[in-house]
């Protein structure tokens, strides 16, 4: 297991990176409603404090099939499992960052819409901190088992299964699920994703406990 760290112990992690030439790339990995993206904004609000304009934000969820897609596949009910992503593009994408040398549009998901907006976000070259955050950033099958060896620091977020499904099941209420579709998309989906998370990610070099003692993040 990592290394345990806080946000601040997170955040002088990824300044760190800075002494180091060239662009550099954090990951920052969770199961569904373990706040990876909470973590990241707070990650990336603490930076531009200090260093303004160091960092931008790739989402992992970006990368989600189209719906019409997962139909195709038979995979809908599934969406967010592991093999409903383009693994290859994520891949393609961060490999596009790595020289710094030009503006690159990525992908960005939209929950309310239940689709990927691609080049909904511009990363600039002057950005040398690229936060990479999403559920199967360090897992360790085919096909993700090829961003191994992409990131300079690997990051966990660690939160209880019960926190999780209480998170998840806050989500889903929103999006006005019915009890039967929310035990659904728990029971079937979310959850044991979540396990997968677990138990078949790589180690990674820090691990950020949430869901205990400090404030609650949103769900990612």
């Amino acid at each position: 297991m990592g290394r345990t760290v806080d946000m601040e112990g997170l955040r002088t992690e990824a300044l760190a990176l800075l002494d180091r030439p060239g662009r550099r790339f954090v990951a920052i990995a969770g199961a569904p409603g373990s706040g990876k993206s909470t973590t990241v904004e707070r990650l990336f609000d603490a930076l531009e404090a200090t260093h303004p304009g160091v960092a931008a934000i790739l989402p992992m969820d970006g990368f989600h099939y189209d719906d019409a897609v997962l139909h195709a596949m038979n995979r809908r009910p599934w969406k967010g499992a592991p093999d409903t992503f383009d693994v290859g593009g994520l891949a393609s994408v961060l490999d596009r960052l790595k020289p710094a040398d030009d503006t690159v549009a990525v992908p960005v998901f939209d929950r309310e819409l239940e689709i990927s907006r691609g080049s909904a976000r511009l990363i600039g070259m002057d950005a040398r901190l690229i936060l990479c955050e999403g559920n199967y950033l360090l897992l360790n099958r085919a096909p993700w088992d090829r961003l191994a060896g992409r990131f300079d620091l690997e990051v966990m977020i660690d939160v209880p299964e019960q926190e999780l499904a209480r998170r998840l099941r806050r989500r889903w209420v929103h999006y006005k699920l019915t009890e039967d579709e929310i035990r659904a998309k728990l029971e079937d989906n979310d959850l044991p994703n979540g396990r997968t998370v677990r138990s078949e990610s790589r180690e990674a070099d820090l691990v950020l406990l949430q869901g205990r003692a400090e404030q609650e993040p949103r769900p990612s």
